[in-house]
């Protein structure tokens, strides 16, 4: 469509290829305005597959988008969407905001300070699914929760990068259970962490309101992975929600309201700055864990 908005993609690696390229290229808000990635090889294949240029340097490619989506490692996503944010390019960032505290509050300054629009890639988050378990969980009363997130990734694929290897769960699979029980079971106000980063995370989350929930999180599981769960408890029933219930448009959801925002819509909730919350919560939790 005419109107759609032109998005740069930086990165080139696998979730840039199965998500984040055919979202942005299929419209039709949205089209993929070019690529680049460290690796130019990288970059070149994945444009090519698309119809999109590649382009040799950053810079060129803000020039030829009005937003930049990112899927790269969080350190080098604090610094690049941070240049994007300055040059007055909308942000889509994944999750975590940045390798560590500090880089999320550059991050996400960097972001108001431009006043540009900013959504986070917490995937589940827009599906019709998650929405109405979150819809029906704040209708409970809820007093309690629990959420699991029990992967392989330390056997190894194409998720078993550098940072998920070096920073174990917390910050993989962390930002996805906390911001979903944020979400249910009213905003975190403190958390407790324990068991080993690259082995076990056990994580007790206090909530505005009273109500309290565990998370466990792990990359070791040696057989085959369940989906990640979150159950929510309250004085009116109880409400569930796996990941095999993502729906199907989760992720064109999240790019036509990224674009809609761009265009002058509502500004999206999941921002830099809920991004940087939740930040700030793994943190916490990483300092206890001795991280």
């Amino acid at each position: 469509m005419s109107d759609s908005v032109a998005v740069g993609l930086v990165g080139a690696g696998p979730w840039a290829g199965m998500v984040h390229a055919p979202v942005l290229a299929a419209g039709p808000s949205t089209r993929l305005a070019g690529v680049w990635a460290r690796r130019p090889d990288a970059s070149a294949a994945l444009a090519g597959e698309h119809g999109a240029p590649s382009f040799a340097r950053i810079e060129e490619l803000f020039d030829a988008c009005e937003a930049v989506a990112f899927c790269v490692p969080p350190d080098v996503q604090a610094d690049l969407a941070a240049r994007a944010a300055r040059a007055g390019k909308a942000v889509l960032l994944e999750k975590p905001l940045a390798m560590d505290l500090d880089g999320a509050r550059r991050l996400a300054g960097a972001v108001a300070e431009a006043g540009v629009v900013s959504q986070m890639v917490f995937s589940l988050r827009y599906s019709r699914a998650a929405r109405a378990f979150v819809d029906r969980a704040r209708e409970l009363e809820p007093f309690g929760g629990f959420g699991t997130f029990i992967a392989s990734a330390l056997k190894g694929g194409p998720f078993a990068t550098p940072w998920r290897l070096e920073k174990g769960p917390l910050l993989d699979y962390g930002p996805h259970i906390i911001d979903l029980l944020d979400a249910s079971l009213g905003r975190v106000t403190a958390v407790h962490a324990h068991g080993d980063r690259l082995a076990w995370v056990a994580l007790t989350l206090e909530h505005e309101g009273g109500a309290t929930s565990q998370a466990a999180l792990s990359m070791a599981r040696a057989d085959d992975p369940a989906p990640p769960r979150v159950e929510v408890y309250g004085r009116k029933g109880t409400a569930q929600i796996d990941w095999s219930e993502l729906d199907d448009d989760a992720f064109p959801v999240m790019a036509a309201e990224f674009a809609a925002a761009v265009r002058g819509g509502p500004r999206p909730p999941l921002d830099a700055a809920h991004g940087l919350r939740v930040q700030e919560i793994l943190a916490a939790a990483e300092a206890q864990l001795g991280g």
